[in-house]
Protein backbone atom coordinates (compact mmCIF):
# COMPACT_ATOMS: atom_id res chain seq x y z
CA UNK A 1 0.00 0.00 0.00
CA UNK A 2 1.20 3.55 -0.90
CA UNK A 3 2.11 5.83 1.24
CA UNK A 4 -0.13 8.56 0.13
CA UNK A 5 -3.12 6.30 0.85
CA UNK A 6 -1.94 5.69 4.70
CA UNK A 7 -1.68 9.46 5.25
CA UNK A 8 -5.08 9.94 4.17
CA UNK A 9 -6.07 7.33 5.87
CA UNK A 10 -4.35 9.27 9.13
CA UNK A 11 -5.67 12.36 7.67
CA UNK A 12 -9.36 10.96 7.90
CA UNK A 13 -9.36 9.18 10.80
CA UNK A 14 -7.83 12.33 12.48
CA UNK A 15 -10.76 14.72 10.76
CA UNK A 16 -13.71 12.58 11.87
CA UNK A 17 -11.98 12.76 15.48
CA UNK A 18 -11.78 16.47 15.30
CA UNK A 19 -15.29 16.52 13.48
CA UNK A 20 -14.05 17.80 10.36
CA UNK A 21 -15.86 14.82 8.41
CA UNK A 22 -16.82 16.83 5.50
CA UNK A 23 -16.39 14.51 2.89
CA UNK A 24 -17.71 11.51 4.00
CA UNK A 25 -21.15 13.09 3.67
CA UNK A 26 -20.36 13.72 -0.41
CA UNK A 27 -19.77 9.87 -0.96
CA UNK A 28 -22.78 8.24 -2.70
CA UNK A 29 -22.74 3.87 -2.03
CA UNK A 30 -22.56 1.64 -4.78
CA UNK A 31 -25.28 0.03 -6.41
CA UNK A 32 -26.13 -3.31 -4.51
CA UNK A 33 -27.27 -6.14 -7.19
CA UNK A 34 -30.75 -7.75 -7.11
CA UNK A 35 -32.09 -10.93 -6.71
CA UNK A 36 -31.54 -13.49 -4.06
CA UNK A 37 -27.69 -14.14 -1.98
CA UNK A 38 -25.59 -16.33 -3.15
CA UNK A 39 -23.81 -18.66 -0.80
CA UNK A 40 -20.35 -18.50 -0.71
CA UNK A 41 -18.70 -21.95 -1.23
CA UNK A 42 -16.71 -23.35 1.89
CA UNK A 43 -15.33 -26.17 -0.40
CA UNK A 44 -17.57 -28.75 1.42
CA UNK A 45 -19.34 -29.69 -2.19
CA UNK A 46 -16.87 -30.50 -3.86
CA UNK A 47 -15.85 -34.06 -4.30
CA UNK A 48 -12.84 -35.36 -3.68
CA UNK A 49 -10.63 -36.72 -7.05
CA UNK A 50 -8.25 -39.69 -7.01
CA UNK A 51 -4.67 -38.84 -7.50
CA UNK A 52 -3.34 -40.96 -10.44
CA UNK A 53 -0.94 -43.54 -9.02
CA UNK A 54 2.39 -43.32 -10.71
CA UNK A 55 2.89 -45.88 -13.60
CA UNK A 56 5.24 -48.98 -12.59
CA UNK A 57 8.15 -50.09 -14.29
CA UNK A 58 6.29 -53.95 -14.35
CA UNK A 59 8.38 -55.50 -11.41
CA UNK A 60 5.04 -54.95 -8.66
CA UNK A 61 1.83 -56.86 -9.48
CA UNK A 62 -1.18 -55.03 -9.50
CA UNK A 63 -2.05 -56.83 -6.11
CA UNK A 64 0.48 -55.34 -4.04
CA UNK A 65 -0.64 -52.28 -4.59
CA UNK A 66 -2.51 -50.49 -2.08
CA UNK A 67 -5.51 -49.28 -3.48
CA UNK A 68 -6.26 -45.22 -3.53
CA UNK A 69 -8.28 -44.01 -0.30
CA UNK A 70 -11.15 -41.47 -0.98
CA UNK A 71 -12.75 -40.27 1.73
CA UNK A 72 -16.88 -40.12 1.73
CA UNK A 73 -18.05 -36.26 1.05
CA UNK A 74 -20.93 -35.63 3.42
CA UNK A 75 -24.10 -34.85 2.10
CA UNK A 76 -25.29 -31.05 1.88
CA UNK A 77 -27.24 -30.61 5.71
CA UNK A 78 -30.80 -29.68 4.69
CA UNK A 79 -31.76 -26.20 4.17
CA UNK A 80 -34.48 -25.15 6.57
CA UNK A 81 -36.69 -22.75 5.41
CA UNK A 82 -39.51 -20.75 7.49
CA UNK A 83 -43.34 -20.35 6.67
CA UNK A 84 -42.65 -17.19 4.44
CA UNK A 85 -39.77 -19.08 2.64
CA UNK A 86 -37.02 -17.73 3.67
CA UNK A 87 -33.93 -19.80 5.17
CA UNK A 88 -33.14 -20.09 8.37
CA UNK A 89 -29.57 -20.00 8.91
CA UNK A 90 -26.98 -19.05 12.13
CA UNK A 91 -25.38 -15.65 11.91
CA UNK A 92 -21.88 -16.91 10.98
CA UNK A 93 -23.03 -17.96 7.49
CA UNK A 94 -25.43 -15.13 6.97
CA UNK A 95 -22.26 -12.99 8.01
CA UNK A 96 -20.64 -15.46 4.80
CA UNK A 97 -23.28 -13.93 2.92
CA UNK A 98 -23.30 -10.45 3.75
CA UNK A 99 -19.69 -10.65 3.10
CA UNK A 100 -19.82 -12.68 -0.02
CA UNK A 101 -22.01 -9.83 -1.34
CA UNK A 102 -19.49 -7.15 -0.16
CA UNK A 103 -17.06 -8.35 -2.49
CA UNK A 104 -19.33 -8.56 -5.63
CA UNK A 105 -18.91 -4.26 -4.93
CA UNK A 106 -15.35 -2.37 -6.99
CA UNK A 107 -12.61 -2.18 -4.76
CA UNK A 108 -13.48 -3.94 -2.02
CA UNK A 109 -10.71 -5.56 0.18
CA UNK A 110 -9.62 -9.16 -0.27
CA UNK A 111 -8.80 -9.19 3.70
CA UNK A 112 -8.85 -7.14 6.71
CA UNK A 113 -13.06 -6.55 6.47
CA UNK A 114 -15.19 -8.99 8.78
CA UNK A 115 -18.61 -9.14 9.33
CA UNK A 116 -20.71 -9.51 12.51
CA UNK A 117 -24.66 -10.49 12.39
CA UNK A 118 -26.81 -8.99 15.67
CA UNK A 119 -30.12 -9.25 16.69
CA UNK A 120 -32.88 -11.63 16.16
CA UNK A 121 -36.18 -11.26 14.78
CA UNK A 122 -34.52 -7.79 13.04
CA UNK A 123 -31.08 -8.77 12.31
CA UNK A 124 -28.49 -5.88 11.50
CA UNK A 125 -24.64 -6.48 10.27
CA UNK A 126 -21.75 -4.63 11.23
CA UNK A 127 -18.46 -4.28 9.02
CA UNK A 128 -15.12 -4.03 10.43
CA UNK A 129 -11.89 -3.06 8.74
CA UNK A 130 -8.57 -4.10 9.87
CA UNK A 131 -6.07 -0.94 9.96
CA UNK A 132 -4.87 -0.14 6.55
CA UNK A 133 -7.09 -2.53 4.50
CA UNK A 134 -9.25 -0.01 2.68
CA UNK A 135 -9.26 3.81 2.61
CA UNK A 136 -11.38 5.99 4.27
CA UNK A 137 -13.38 6.57 1.02
CA UNK A 138 -14.19 3.29 0.18
CA UNK A 139 -14.85 2.24 3.55
CA UNK A 140 -17.40 4.28 3.95
CA UNK A 141 -19.30 3.40 1.00
CA UNK A 142 -18.95 0.20 1.83
CA UNK A 143 -20.34 0.79 5.34
CA UNK A 144 -23.35 3.29 3.20
CA UNK A 145 -24.16 0.21 1.23
CA UNK A 146 -24.83 -1.96 4.58
CA UNK A 147 -28.40 -1.32 5.31
CA UNK A 148 -29.68 -1.36 1.92
CA UNK A 149 -27.89 -5.23 1.82
CA UNK A 150 -29.36 -5.90 4.78
CA UNK A 151 -32.60 -4.78 4.27
CA UNK A 152 -32.59 -6.85 1.31
CA UNK A 153 -31.04 -9.85 2.74
CA UNK A 154 -33.70 -10.26 5.56
CA UNK A 155 -36.70 -10.74 2.41
CA UNK A 156 -34.73 -14.24 1.75
CA UNK A 157 -33.07 -15.34 5.34
CA UNK A 158 -33.89 -15.46 8.45
CA UNK A 159 -31.38 -15.71 12.04
CA UNK A 160 -31.54 -18.93 13.57
CA UNK A 161 -30.97 -18.65 17.45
Amino acid sequence: MSDDVKDAGLVAMISSILGGNKRADSVAPPPLTEGPPTVPSNGADAVATPVPEATSTGQEDATSAAPATVEPVEPPAKIVTTRDGKQLLPAEAIADLVLGELRKLENFPATGASVTVYGYRHWNAMITFAPFSTNFQNATRFRQAMPDLVFKLRRFVELEI
